[in-house]
């Protein structure tokens, strides 16, 4: 190249880094000239809420003091997840996918729910027993159906007694015999008259009412005609119309089922909590949809011992008599227990065994992990006794997917912590991991070749430690000897005869 080609050379470059300079200045973005508008940035920021100067499990969305006086610490979105160890923080969008939900924590009654298998029986205090207390016959059996439902007076059967109609006839022959003589004379007709009670009290012993001793003239001597004490069923039907019955026998059996029971077995370790008195409700997949509202009438004051279960009675209407006896279905008992206290829906907390801990929103899309110590538990909500206060959001739905992201987000913190410095990010951590080892050096490779060589690896000069043996190794020729391109010289070899005393073996 000629000489007179070096100053167009060097004015095309000063030309072209003009352009340059002039290109990067306009394409360059304004920055502020001071450092003002980050502190301004910083100062428009707005607390996320403010946690407890103590590092109490306490936050507020407010500021506030503890018991103490001192202020509480205001967290920004910045120092949020490192404030609380395992905050978990979603985007609005990842929110409504997860399906995400809380609710507010506030003072409740607890409603306490007891559930048990029970079966409908009849009501024992309506149930009715056709007895005659004089001995007979059938002659004709009304009711002669098992089930069949009757009416309060309608007539059962009609029996025969050569008992009843003596004593018809001797009320009959008394009373017709006072009516005489009461216009005659005095003390027979009052002897007559003190005759004629004695033969109504004794047909009144037999339960028969004034009405049926009123019309005793109009039907035949000794017959008699039986009729329902009320509206009832017949349950036993032991006799069929032409049968003999002794005094005392039972010929029908009826029920009342306008009123039935049902019978729950109560495990013993919940039936501490029932009450006389205590609503209940009765359900049976028979009758689906349906269900059936009581009251505790009894509880049996003695404890299954094969079962280990308490009897609890149940009084319920049966207007329509769906419910029959022999129906088997779930009984429910629940109450409000005492006073209003702190609680969370059951499906806020997770429970594993060894800690009990919510999941707290403590701002938009953050949420944290919080240790709790739980009371009493009733149908649907848990009694809170530390660890949340009134007001605070605890999230309801997709919790344990929370809870797994928190576990492991504390579990990447501790990794950190464990091996880097104070205030140190874990990214740092994961960036130190990503590193690829360099290879050993040369010195380094020479070293590991003595190493492997059988001889000691000292420095020059160094002197060995006393009482300490340096570790010798089979030694290899071959170790440390690498290959040599054909135009290098040959390493020097060392002398094999170095270190010894030859004077002895000279010719």
């Amino acid at each position: 190249m000629s000489r007179t080609h070096w100053p167009l050379i060097a004015m095309a470059v000063a030309a072209a880094l003009g352009v340059g300079v002039m290109v990067g200045r306009v394409m360059r973005p304004d920055t502020p000239k001071d450092g003002g508008a980050e502190p301004t940035a910083k100062a428009a920021r707005k607390p996320l809420y403010y946690r407890n100067p103590m590092g109490l499990p306490d936050t507020s969305p407010v500021p506030k003091k503890d018991s103490m006086g001192m202020d509480y610490i205001p967290v920004y979105a910045e120092d949020d997840a490192a404030s609380v160890p395992g905050t978990v923080v979603l985007s609005p969008e990842r929110v409504q996918m997860l399906g995400v939900r809380t609710e507010q924590v506030r003072l409740r009654p607890l409603e306490r729910r007891v559930e048990a298998s029970g079966t409908v029986a009849v009501d024992e205090t309506r149930q009715y027993e056709i007895a005659p207390r004089f001995e007979g016959w059938v002659e004709r059996l009304h009711a002669n159906q098992t089930g069949q439902a009757v009416r309060r007076g309608e007539p059962l059967l009609t029996v025969y007694s050569p008992q009843l109609m003596a004593a018809q006839e001797e009320y009959r022959i008394a009373d017709a015999a006072a009516r005489r003589l009461s216009t005659g004379d005095a003390d027979a007709a009052k002897r007559m008259g003190r005759l004629r009670d004695a033969a109504r009290d004794r047909l009144r012993n037999w339960e028969i009412s004034d009405a049926q001793l009123a019309h005793l003239g109009h039907k035949p001597s000794g017959n008699l005609v039986l009729t329902s004490p009320a509206n009832a069923v017949v349950m036993e039907k032991p006799v069929v119309q032409g049968a003999r019955f002794e005094a005392g026998e039972t010929v029908l059996r009826l029920a009342d089922l306008s009123t039935v029971w049902v019978v729950a077995n109560v495990p013993a370790s919940q039936a501490g909590s029932l009450r006389t008195g205590q609503a209940a409700s009765f359900s049976s997949p028979t009758l689906p949809g349906q269900r059936f509202d009581g009251q505790v009438t009894f509880i049996q004051p003695v404890i299954d011992a094969a079962t280990r279960t308490l009897g609890v009675r149940v009084a319920l209407p049966n207007r329509e008599g769906v419910l029959r006896p022999g129906l088997f279905g779930n009984v429910a008992f629940s109450r409000d227990d005492g006073p209003a206290v702190l609680a969370v829906p059951r499906s806020a907390l997770i429970d594993s065994g060894t800690r009990q801990i919510v999941l707290v929103q403590v701002s938009e899309g953050r949420f944290a992990p919080r240790r709790v110590v739980v009371g009493r538990r009733a149908a649907d909500s848990i009694e809170v006794l530390e660890g949340l206060a009134e007001g605070e959001r605890v999230v309801v739905a997709a919790n344990f997917l929370l809870d797994a992201e928190s576990n492991l987000q504390s579990a990447l913190a501790g990794m950190g912590t464990s091996s880097a410095e104070p205030g140190e990010p874990i990214t740092s951590m994961r960036a130190e991991a990503d590193v690829v080892p360099a290879e050993p050096s040369d010195a380094a490779a020479g070293v590991q070749n003595h190493e492997h060589s059988g001889q000691s690896v000292t420095s020059p000069g160094s002197k060995p430690t006393p009482g300490v043996k340096p570790v010798q190794t089979p030694s290899d020729p071959h170790v440390g000897h690498g290959e040599h391109d054909s135009h290098e010289e040959p390493a020097a070899q060392g002398d094999p005869h170095a270190g010894h005393d030859m004077s002895g073996m000279e010719h």
